[in-house]
């Protein structure tokens, strides 16, 4: 697992959105960037946070963000949970994990004393020179949008 932190770099990534559109760190240079690692398209926490951030879409790109989700669904999958949710950001298909493990979002986590390789639910906050300003690891899935605000003292 990397072990990221703010001020690194952040790791280049590759990966197909939901219309199978390649999308890279690059494409959004000179921008800033929401990059936010999630379970699973249509669960109860990961369907609060996309929605949370999808309701503060306007006010987040007013302010110079992008959004992109990332998880290891399919991409018919995120179609769906996009059509279903209105939602109006990108989201890849990482279905080899390979931008999860680039990011520390890939790991052992532990349910009900069971533990399992899943998504540990991660938000990155990138500058627009691909570094990497803030991490969120407590991500508050109901009010995203003001806990990323709030910590980079937007509010």
């Amino acid at each position: 697992m990397t072990h990221l932190k703010e001020g690194d770099k952040a790791p280049d990534f590759k990966g197909l959105n939901q219309d199978e559109k390649e999308l890279s760190l690059a494409d959004f240079k000179g921008k800033k960037l929401i990059l936010y690692f999630y379970p699973k398209d249509n669960t109860p926490g990961c369907t609060a946070e996309s929605c949370n951030l999808n309701e503060n879409y306007d006010a987040l790109t007013n302010l110079g963000f992008e959004v992109v989700g990332v998880s290891p669904d399919k991409i018919a999958s995120h179609q769906k949970f996009i059509a279903k949710h209105n939602l109006a950001f990108n989201l890849i298909a990482d279905t080899e994990k390979e931008i999860l493990e680039a990011y520390g979002a890939w790991g052992m986590k532990k349910l009900y004393g069971r533990e399992y390789m899943g998504v540990i639910r991660t938000t990155f906050v990138i500058s627009e020179e691909g570094v990497i300003e803030k991490i969120f690891k407590k991500v508050k899935t109901k009010d995203h949008t003001n806990q990323i605000l709030s910590e980079m003292n937007l509010q």
